[in-house]
Formats: structure tokens, sequence, C-alpha cells
């Protein structure tokens, strides 16, 4: 195993190096029109890795996707480093501290604080209550993220039909509504939303999307109460539990002081403008350190005043935010050349593509296939990049930030809904998907195969539900 990954490495440097090589000597402000097409492979087999890995080899990527990721990360970032020198350290420093780490501080939060909250206590799993539940979720996803919502509901609805037979249809609308469209509202919902409030997407803006996600909202709702209906008239009546279900109460509700004090910081900085603080030569928005240092302070304080018991009750553990941060950690490091070449329109080595997108309905479809099989973080802000090269090629970011929200509100709407509705795609479309799925599986619940989620759910009714989207919004 050493040897083949040595192996590997090489090859990935060799193909790498030659035409870094050629291009280092004449890099200068814009690399994306230097870059040549190589340079995205790295990116490329970290997501493959992603999708693949866990289905093909799980125990080898169970324990070893640390690994994986930093595989994928060297392979870009030596030759990056050695041919173009101060360039490449000024791009890494500058994606690490401006994207990687207040994403992972706020993924984090939330899954800390939302984790010290427990719902205790069981309703009986009919029809009605658990649509209720779903809804409920739904619209707590857009105030404390898909993440947070999953972790903090997920329990309940299965507490609340372990008595039944026929669930598992249950958990995947769970994963259709609550782990992914429900975030489609404010960038605190879903990473994606948040990557583009981070390059000066205005807080509020995705209530452009309203319209949209009421739309998949409301018809999943109806369709999950009509198919549960069904499922409930065929269970036996003797699995249906004999006394009454225990009255929900919230324990840990003291966290939802840390949840607004979250909210509080994100809407802080991006309202607020204090000027720019250098830090190892990336200018950094001091109100984005604020909120960053405030998102810290309002994990730690449920890390101290939760009792462990609560905690347990949830069966909390650090296992799924240790994923993503080494996951993401190479994602952001080999994604740098495929935002570079995008940033630089149909001057770089993607000019093809992005001349082959060109209405919001294309743009709906091809974020979202990359989101259902990637990751709908990098793929949003990768074509969200490329909107900004074709309308606005050569502009500052934040010039031609401002000039899409208000002239192309179209586009950026369907990238938007493209990365967040078709997470739900697949299991690997969106983090909280597989950490849903996991436990549910501890909970004695039997979920689908990829492939059985696939076929069985997400195309017959989230396709059908998307191809009608596209032709009543886009």
């Amino acid at each position: 195993m050493k040897k083949a990954g040595l192996l590997l490495t090489g090859l990935s440097l060799l193909l790498l190096l030659f035409p870094f090589s050629c291009l280092a000597a004449e890099a200068a402000g814009n690399i994306g029109t230097m870059l040549p097409i190589w340079s995205i492979l790295p990116f490329a087999g970290i997501l493959l890795s992603i999708a693949l890995m866990p289905l093909f080899v799980p125990h080898f990527w169970h324990y070893h996707f640390p690994k994986v990721s930093a595989f994928w990360a060297v392979s870009f970032a030596v030759p990056f480093l050695y041919f173009f020198r101060e360039i490449a350290v000024h791009e890494i420093a500058h994606i690490i501290i401006i994207d990687y780490i207040p994403f992972i501080l706020l993924l984090w939060a939330l899954f800390t604080v939302s984790g010290g909250i427990y719902v205790k206590g069981s309703l009986k799993g009919t029809p009605a209550v658990n649509t209720v539940i779903l809804l409920i979720g739904t619209l707590l996803a857009s105030v404390i993220g898909t993440t947070g919502a999953s972790m903090l509901m997920i329990r309940p609805i299965l507490r609340s039909n372990a008595w039944r037979v026929h669930k598992v249809h249950t958990i995947v609308f769970f994963i259709f509504l609550v782990s992914n469209i429900g975030g489609a509202l404010t960038p605190l919902g879903d990473p994606p939303l948040f990557l583009g409030f981070l390059h000066g997407v205005p807080f509020f803006w995705t209530m452009h999307i309203l319209p949209e996600m009421a739309f998949a909202s409301v018809v999943l709702l109806v369709s999950y109460f009509i198919m549960d209906s069904y499922f409930y008239k065929k269970e036996s009546k003797p699995d249906a539990p004999d006394t009454e279900p225990e009255p929900l109460s919230i324990e840990g509700s003291y966290n939802f002081i840390f949840l607004a004090g979250i909210i509080a910081a994100v809407l802080f900085s991006g309202t607020v403008k204090l000027g720019d603080v250098n830090l190892f030569g990336i200018h950094q928005a001091a109100e984005n350190l604020i909120k960053d240092v405030v998102l810290i302070l309002m994990g730690v304080l449920s890390l101290v005043f939760t009792k462990t018991d609560l905690r347990k009750g949830n069966e909390f553990s650090w296992a799924p935010i240790m994923e993503v941060a080494y996951l993401f950690a190479g994602i952001f490091i080999t994604i740098i050349p495929a935002l570079a070449i995008l940033k630089a329109g149909e001057q770089g080595a993607l000019a093809w593509l992005i001349k082959s997108i060109s209405t919001p309905a294309q743009y709906f479809w091809a974020v979202g296939s990359l989101s259902s099989f990637l990751d709908n973080a990098p793929t949003y802000l990768t074509f969200f990049n490329s909107v900004l090269g074709k309308f606005y090629p050569g502009i500052p970011e934040a010039q031609a930030v401002s000039a899409l929200i208000v002239e192309k509100i179209p586009y950026l709407a369907a990238i938007s809904a493209g990365a967040v509705f078709m997470g739900a795609n697949t299991y690997i479309g969106n983090a909280p998907n597989f950490m849903v799925k996991s436990i549910a599986e501890e909970a004695g619940v039997k979920m689908p195969s990829f492939f059985g989620y696939m076929f069985k759910y997400s195309i017959p009714i989230l396709i059908t539900l998307f191809v009608l989207i596209t032709f009543v919004f886009f």
C-alpha cells in the first residue's frame, strides 16, 4: 500500500510538473489565464475519492481518509509552490484564511451547540406527526444550518417511529428536506450559501429563492404525507406502542442562547465594516475575525455548560465534524486552480465550459449534477466564479459580485438552488446526509445502499421535482 501511494504521488507530480514549469516564468497577477487544465487533476481526484472509495474500499476509507485528503493536497501544493513560489504561497494562505477556517468554524460551532440540545420524549409516529416534525426541521435548517437541524431533529423522529416497521422512507424524506432543501434561505443554512456570503453575497439575498424552496418543500411534504399514510395502514396493530408516548421536553435549552450568538455573529460580520487586518499578507476583514472569535466562544460555552449526560443522550461524538475538517482541508487546497481558471473566464483553460453553459436552467442542472456526486460547497464556489468570469471578466471580485446580485439574479438563484437542492440526490451530496444515515442505522433502521437510495427514492422523486422546478422557475 505504501509503495502504491508513493507511485501515485510520483505520477501526480509528473503530470503537473511539466505544464507548471512551462508557465511559472510567465506568472503574473492573474494566474488563472496561465494555469493548465492539468492542474485541476488533484481536485478531481479528491472529489472522486470521496464519491467512490466509501463504496468500493469502505474499510480502507474509514481508517485512512485523512491520508487520502493529504495525498491529493500535497500532489497539487508541492509543484505549485515549487514553480510559482510567492504567488502559490499567497493563493494557499488566502483560501485557508478567507475560506477554509471561517467555513469550518461555523460548522463546528453549529455542530457543537446543537449537540448540547436534547429533545427528550417521543410522539406516536403517525403521518401527521411525522409531517409536522419534517416541517419544523425544514424551517429550522435555514436558522441553525442543515447540520444543526439534522442533529437536533433526527433523534426525536427515530424515537417516534421506533415501533414502526415501515420507516425508511421517513428518514429518506428527512434527508431531502431537513438535511438539504430546508437550508436554502440563509448562509447559515448550507455551506455553499455561506461560501457565497464570504465572497460578498448579502446575508438575506438568498431569500430570492424562497419561491423555489417553498414549492419544493410543499411538494415533498405532501408527497411524504400520502406515502406515509399508505405505509401507516400496513403497520400491524400489535406493533403499535401500548403506552402513551412520553411528552416532548427540551433539555439544555440554554444552548439556544449560544445559537442566537452564532446567528448574531454572522449577521454582524455581514453588516458592519471595520476595515481590514493583515494576516500573513492576507487582508481579512476585522468584522470576520470578530465573528470567528464569537463562534469559538459560543462553542466553548456550550461545552462548558452542557452536562455530559445530555450529549450522551444525543450520542454526540466528534467523528463527523473531524471527517468534514480533514476532507475539506484537501478540497480547499486542490480547488485553487479550478477557481483561478474559472475566474479568468474565456481567457482560462476552461473557456469551453463557460461558453457551453449560458442559461439559468443550464446552471441549475450543471451545479446540481456535480453537487449530487461530489460536494455542493466547492461545486457552488466553482460555478459562482464561473458566472463571475462569464459576465464580469477581469473585474475585481467585490465589484463583480455587487453587479451579479442585481443584474443576474436568475443565474445566482439557479446556482444556489442547484447546489442546495440537489445535494439530496445522493448520500455524498451534503455532509449531513451520511451523518443521518449512520445515526439511523445505529438505531436499527435498514437504510438503502448508495444506489438503492438513488434508484428507489431520489431519481423517481427528486429528479421529477427538479424537472418541474426547471420549467416553473428557470
